[in-house]
């Protein structure tokens, strides 16, 4: 079945004259929910749409002044926290009509569409632009269940089931930027997710030489008490965003929500990967982040056994352009 809000190349059409489509929009925190919001650019989603994701810093800043139901966080493959998920979910579409529902993950999509669909909803999951060669597991989990409309950010892997959608990361390109040639403001950022810790990343810094007083870092869930700088677990989104633009360079897990936040700030990221057997995520998809990134010129990303002075000098002689920003700033100027 055709999801009726979206056009094949990932426009919107309408769903009765000129009346934008109510939707369910679903997404964890982090990458996922930038994903979502950057996609929602091509559904333009009604007003009165529903947004489903958890409480943090995050996502009151993305959705504020936007209608948002949170839910208890769900881990990755957490199928008790999905189940307890479905719940909620059930109740909402009880209490209301949408006209579709969508996702970009990753286990919350495993909770909203199933569900939605039963309740008559048309369902679509977009793939995290993350997932270069295939999809994730929680993909591969809704094309089994034939749950919902399947889209990739990639057409290389497109075919089948999975048709394409505009790739959130297309409008971005790198230019040069005067730099001193030693970084002296470093901010480091670990992301957010819970109960993985990136110590290597942390030491590799403090290897570099780079990190002193200038230095500082948003840690998450690697608490260290032998840190120079200014140390934090969390930053207010707003604290993030002056840190991160007043840095000579921004180093941080290869990590798509991270990414985004970056490029949309025209800030060119130095990204390291976790790696799983290191305990660091739930697998190695960070590792086809590093490789988009680098492939596009996005950014510079390095297993962390490359991260030191020479990389961190790179990534901070670019800065980042959104065409998309640029274009629409160009149509406001001509109306």
């Amino acid at each position: 079945m055709t999801v009726p809000f979206l056009r094949p190349a990932g426009g919107v059409a309408d769903t009765a004259g000129d009346r934008p489509p109510k939707l369910l929009l679903a997404a964890s925190t982090g990458g996922h929910l930038q994903e979502l919001v950057r996609q929602a650019a091509f559904l333009r989603p009604a007003d009165d749409s529903l947004w489903v994701t958890f409480r943090t810093p995050q996502s009151e800043s993305l959705l504020r002044d936007r209608r948002v139901l949170h839910v208890p966080y769900v881990r990755p493959r957490d199928y008790t926290g999905v189940l307890r998920t479905i719940g909620i979910m059930r109740r909402a579409l009880r209490a209301e009509r949408f006209d579709g529902a969508v996702s970009t993950g990753a286990a919350i999509a495993l909770a909203v569409l199933p569900t939605a669909r039963a309740a008559g909803v048309p369902s679509t999951y977009i793939e995290s632009v993350c997932r270069v060669d295939g999809p994730s597991m929680t993909g591969k989990v809704l094309a089994k269940l034939r749950a919902a409309e399947l889209r990739t950010q990639h057409r290389s892997w497109a075919g089948g089931r999975w048709s394409t959608q505009p790739s959130v990361l297309a409008t971005f390109a790198r230019r040069e930027r005067p730099v001193a040639a030693v970084p002296r403001k470093v901010f480091v950022t670990l992301g957010t997710i819970e109960g993985y810790r990136f110590d290597s990343l942390v030491d590799a810094v403090l290897a570099s030489g780079l990190a002193g007083p200038d230095t500082t870092w948003q840690l998450g869930y690697t608490d260290r008490d032998d840190l120079p700088g200014d140390v934090h677990r969390h930053l207010a989104p707003e604290e993030f965003d002056r840190v991160a633009a007043e840095a000579d360079v921004v180093i941080t897990h290869a990590g798509v929500g991270t990414l985004l936040g970056m490029l949309e700030q025209g800030i060119h990221p130095l990204m390291v990967v976790r790696r799983a057997e290191r305990g660091e995520h739930v697998d190695d998809h960070q590792e086809q982040i590093a490789e988009l990134v680098n492939r596009l010129g996005i950014g510079h990303a390095v297993e962390v056994e490359d991260l030191d002075a020479e990389a961190l000098a790179e990534a901070a002689r670019w800065e980042i352009v959104d065409r998309q920003v640029h274009d629409a700033a160009a149509v406001g100027a001509d109306a």
